[in-house]
């Protein structure tokens, strides 16, 4: 595998509810985490007191983050909407070279900012709503 390029991570919004898919506009930073809580079952009967996790079990999530350029983009529209209205629809986040993870998150943070002398700017953050999938690309 070679090395790839940041920007071409993408997070993208399924814009009309029918799989018309765009990225987020004006993103300079993205970044996709999954977590995997463990169930503790360790007992007084633990060989060596060692700790044990009961496998398949606890709840994964997945968290999204984006910062960049507010670009006043339909897919700032979008998000906005989606935010105000506590909405949950489905995003693409496109990993260069590896796959592409989608399913349904909300978003749970939107941030604007902006000094005198620069640009405009805003940061979101999504939380997965439901099962995921992964298609290796």
């Amino acid at each position: 595998m070679t090395v790839q390029s940041g920007k071409d991570l993408l997070i993208k919004i399924d814009f009309d509810g029918n799989g018309d898919f765009r990225t987020l506009a004006g993103l300079r930073a993205t970044r996709i985490g999954f977590n995997a809580e463990t169930v503790d079952v360790t007992s007084l009967d633990s060989a060596g007191g060692w700790r044990e996790l009961l496998s398949g079990a606890g709840v994964r999530s997945a968290s999204l983050t984006g910062a960049g350029v507010f670009r006043d983009d339909s897919t700032d529209l979008r998000a906005k909407d989606m935010f105000f209205g506590s909405q949950v629809t489905v995003y693409q986040v496109v990993i260069p070279d590896f796959g592409i993870v989608q399913g349904e998150f909300q978003i749970t943070a939107l941030e604007y900012s902006g000094n005198y002398d620069g640009e405009a700017t805003y940061e979101m953050s999504l939380a997965s709503a439901g099962a995921l999938s992964f298609t290796a690309i």
